[in-house]
């Protein structure tokens, strides 16, 4: 393959990793899933140093940081059991860069899960998990 074609490939998304592209999938179905559901979309895969937040959006008076767990099978476990204390403390760290950079507004905030199924290379179920966890400790905001 030349140079123009393989540039071509890199950015169509063809070269990702099959788990990469799995995640990728499962994000953009949580997002349709939860404007649907009448959620205000803010952000997609906020980082800063010390994580990343796959989707942000507002609830009402309500920020909600939302975590994606894409998975092909349950066989061992629910995906949302992935979001293990080393996880939940993270995405809490992150919530509160995301906040600074809105200079830290008066808004309650909440951690969902949504867990996405796929079948067959397409999307079979999805599962909102709203409030899942608190901020992690010793962590707060508000």
């Amino acid at each position: 393959m030349n140079l123009l074609g393989k540039i071509k490939s890199v950015l169509s998304g063809k070269d990702k990793p099959e788990h990469l592209r799995r995640g990728e999938m499962g994000e953009r179905a949580a997002k349709k899933f939860l404007q649907k559901a009448g959620l205000k979309f803010l952000a997609a895969n906020f980082r800063s140093a010390r994580g990343e937040i796959d989707l942000v959006f507002r609830d009402g008076d309500c920020l909600a940081f939302v975590e994606v767990k894409t998975r092909s099978s349950e066989e061992w476990t629910r995906p949302a059991a992935a979001v293990d204390a080393r996880k939940r403390r993270l995405l809490s760290q992150t919530a509160l860069d995301y906040l600074r950079l809105l200079k830290n507004p008066a808004v309650k905030i909440r951690f969902d899960i949504v867990e996405v199924l796929l079948a067959g290379g397409v999307v079979r179920e999805i599962r909102h998990l709203p409030n899942t966890f608190p901020m992690a400790k010793p962590y707060r905001y508000g």
